[in-house]
């Protein structure tokens, strides 16, 4: 049986398999199947031009199917193929999924609302090229990454990073991203990255920060972080070309859940100690892959749920409808909630097959979130220049 063949196809069928049928987190096999359903569940034209087509072909080529093992193992290439198809097919549909979702919050004529100036930079089609063949590789060489800038007093975990266009354009707005790990692991640098540039070679100012992990920090010492970093992010903005009053916060997982926080507790001086005349207002906020619920071993306070207000900013939630570390039911619930009670528009993308953090890669399904951020974003600078009544 040829080994190095087995190899490749096995896990392609295995990541297929769990990309399909996620098992929950919290059962025997919820870490493999997470780890492997999502790569394969983001990345099925990779997988299948690099895993299979290229090692079946090479297989043939060298002669290696010259025995049943060999045949039983294009056996399974074939039978996984149609899996990948269906993957394929369900990220390619969010596209229309999520200008869906966007029509129906914000009506089927929103983006003739955008300004002008600000619909012409709207990317016209997703990078193909990119998603087929090379979506691990973030980097652009027109976007400069400043990296690990202190904003606070807690060492590596009070770092960020600035990522901005090499031309530094005046106005810019400016976007924070959250990681995610639970509050006890990730980095910066690491989710949602295919964002971050896009925004930043469209002219944004981007940031990307660690914060203070769990078990030695507690909630509410996450939350400081960020409002530390909004804080510092207006500091400087104009040392890059960006607007401070023009700042939306993002984040992944339990990045998404600390985005919500600050956004519904602007200026709250209890999460502001020692900077209580800081401004941390935001115009909009990205939930992405988020949790939604209490921190742990705390009460409903510490839930975003606890803080939706009439005069909460826009909101964009988007979340995976097979996601295996919090399911799609809590995203539902928040965004009805706080489309109950917030004037603001509250758009609710779900992704069919999504998985938890579907951000990882430029894949064709994130490709799609992040065009609608930037749709999205645009339309709610648009009505901060012109107030709606």
């Amino acid at each position: 049986m040829p080994v190095g063949y087995l190899i490749p196809v096995a896990l392609v069928a295995i990541g297929t398999l769990f990309a399909l049928r996620p098992v929950p987190f919290s059962r025997p096999l919820g870490r493999p199947s997470y780890y492997f359903g999502l790569a394969l569940n983001e990345l099925p034209f990779a997988a299948f031009f690099w895993m299979l087509l290229i090692p079946t072909t090479l297989a043939f080529a060298e002669g290696d199917i010259d025995s049943v093992g060999g045949w039983a193992i294009v056996a399974l290439a074939a039978v996984t193929t149609p899996g990948l198809v269906v993957i394929a097919h369900r990220g390619l549909g969010d596209r229309a999924r999520i200008e869906h979702a966007l029509d129906q919050e914000l009506g089927t004529g929103w983006r003739a609302a955008i300004d002008a100036d600000l619909a012409e930079g709207l990317r016209r089609r997703p990078p193909l090229a990119r998603i087929l063949f090379l979506p691990i590789l973030k980097r652009r060489l027109d976007v400069r990454r400043v990296a690990n800038l202190s904003y606070g007093d807690a060492g590596p975990l009070n770092l960020l990073d600035v990522y901005h266009h090499r031309s530094r354009p005046q106005g810019a707005p400016i976007m924070i991203h959250l990681h995610g790990g639970t509050y006890s692991g990730g980095r910066k640098n690491s989710e949602s990255l295919a964002l971050l540039y896009h925004l930043a070679g469209q002219g944004w100012l981007c940031i990307s920060a660690n914060y203070r992990l769990r078990p030695q920090a507690q909630h509410p010492d996450h939350l400081i972080d960020l409002k530390k970093i909004i804080a510092w992010a207006r500091e400087h903005a104009q040392e890059y070309g960006a607007d401070p009053s023009t700042l939306f916060v993002a984040g992944s997982s339990a990045g998404g859940h600390m985005a919500a926080l600050a956004a519904l507790t602007p200026n709250d001086p209890a999460f502001q100690p020692g900077f209580e005349d800081a401004d941390t207002r935001v115009t909009g906020a990205i939930y992405l892959n988020g949790w939604y619920g209490p921190y742990f071993g705390q009460g409903p306070e510490s839930s975003p749920l606890a803080h939706i207000t009439a005069d909460a900013p826009p909101f964009l939630v988007a979340h995976g409808d097979l996601d295996p570390v919090v399911p799609v039911t809590e995203a539902r619930h928040f965004a009805d909630q706080l489309r109950q009670t917030s004037t603001a528009p509250v758009v609710y993308a779900e992704l069919r097959g999504g998985n938890h953090a579907f951000d990882l890669y430029h894949s064709a399904r994130f490709e799609a979130v992040v065009d609608a951020i930037e749709a999205f974003t645009a339309l709610v600078r648009s009505q901060k220049r012109t107030p709606q009544p």
